[in-house]
C-alpha cells in the first residue's frame, strides 16, 4: 500500500495565461466548469469524481441526470425500442409564447418530450420502460407526456409485460392548464387496467418528484423505490409552512423521511438500482427469464 497518495489538482496553463500588462503578476487561467457543490451535503465535489452514475462521494447523493444517461445505466446495451416520438404537441390554451418553447427545448435537449417511453431488457429481462427527464420543462406533466405514459401502460397490459417508471418532474404543466391536471387521472386509469391483468409495476423515484406526478401514477407502483436524498412530496415546503403556519423538520420531502413515513418501500443507491430491478423481475415476472410460465 502506496504511504503517500497524490491528490488530484486542476493542471493550469500557462501558456493561456492572461497577461495583459507585463508590470503586473501574471494571472493564471482556470477552466471553468470543473466543479459541482451537492445539493445535499453541500460539499464541492470535482466532476470528474462522480463518473457515469454522478453520485456524490461524500454522501451519496445522486445528482440529476437526463432520460439518456439514465437508460445507458438501467437498460441492457442497444435493447431499447423506444415510443411516440412522433405525437403532435399542441397549445391547449393557447399560452404565449408556448410552442416556441417547446420547440427550443427540443432543440436543446434533443428529446421529443419530457418522458422517455419504450421496451428494453434489464439483465436480459422484457419491460416497458418510462424515464422522466428534468431537463425539458422540469419534467413538467402536459398532455403529451400523460399520452406517451398512458400508452406504455396500455401497451404493456397487451403485451403481458412489467412497467418501471422513473419519475423526475416539478409537477404539472402550467402552460396546458387543466388539459395537464386532467393526465393525473388518465394515467391512473391505465395503471389500474394493468393492475388488474396482475402485471407488475415497480416505481422509482429520483430527484425531485413533486406535484400532480406524486399525487398519481408515481405513488401507485406495486413496489416504490427511491434514489438516497431524493426530494419527494406534493407542494413546495415554503407553501406549506405558510398554510400550517408551522416550521417542517430539515429532512422533509427527503426520501428518508418518506420512507420513514411509510410511503415508500426501498431506498436504493443508484449504483445499486440496475441489480435490484432486475432481482424483483426475476421474483415477480419469472416468464421475462426465457419464455413460458413459471411452472
Amino acid at each position: 500500500m502506496a504511504l503517500f497518495k497524490k491528490r488530484k489538482y486542476i493542471r493550469i496553463n500557462p501558456a493561456r495565461s492572461e497577461k495583459k500588462d507585463t508590470s503586473k503578476p501574471v494571472k493564471p487561467y482556470v477552466p471553468d466548469g470543473m466543479w459541482q457543490k451537492c445539493p445535499n451535503c453541500k460539499q464541492v465535489v470535482y466532476k470528474k469524481d462522480l463518473g457515469s452514475e454522478k453520485v456524490c462521494n461524500h454522501c451519496g447523493y445522486g445528482f440529476r441526470i437526463t432520460a439518456g444517461e439514465r437508460l445507458r445505466l438501467i437498460a441492457d446495451d442497444g435493447s431499447l425500442t423506444e415510443w411516440d416520438t412522433d405525437i403532435t404537441i399542441a397549445n391547449p390554451i393557447d399560452f404565449p409564447d408556448y410552442l416556441e418553447k417547446i420547440k427550443k427545448t427540443q432543440e436543446a435537449t434533443g428529446l421529443h418530450e419530457a418522458v422517455v417511453t419504450g421496451t428494453c431488457r434489464i439483465n436480459g429481462s422484457e419491460v416497458v420502460i418510462g424515464v422522466m427527464d428534468s431537463t425539458f420543462v422540469m419534467g413538467s406533466m402536459g398532455q403529451i407526456v400523460g399520452e406517451k405514459i398512458t400508452r406504455a401502460f396500455e401497451r404493456a397490459a397487451e403485451r403481458a409485460l412489467p412497467v418501471i417508471m422513473f419519475t423526475a418532474s416539478g409537477g404539472a404543466r402550467m402552460q396546458e392548464g387543466i388539459v395537464s391536471l386532467m393526465q393525473m387521472a388518465k394515467i391512473s386509469a391505465a395503471v389500474e387496467a394493468h393492475n388488474q391483468k396482475g402485471l407488475l409495476y415497480l416505481s422509482v423515484l429520483t430527484d425531485p418528484t413533486t406535484g400532480g406526478v406524486t399525487a398519481s401514477f408515481a405513488m401507485e407502483g406495486d413496489i416504490i423505490l427511491a434514489e438516497p436524498y431524493a426530494t419527494v412530496g406534493f407542494a413546495g415546503r415554503r407553501v406549506i409552512e405558510q398554510t400550517i403556519r408551522q416550521k417542517l423538520p430539515d429532512d422533509f420531502q427527503k426520501a428518508e423521511f418518506v420512507l420513514a413515513h411509510g410511503f415508500i418501500d426501498k431506498i436504493v443507491p443508484r449504483n445499486e438500482l440496475k441489480t435490484t430491478i432486475s432481482r424483483i423481475l426475476q421474483l415477480h415476472v419469472p416468464w421475462t427469464q426465457g419464455g413460458g410460465d413459471s411452472e
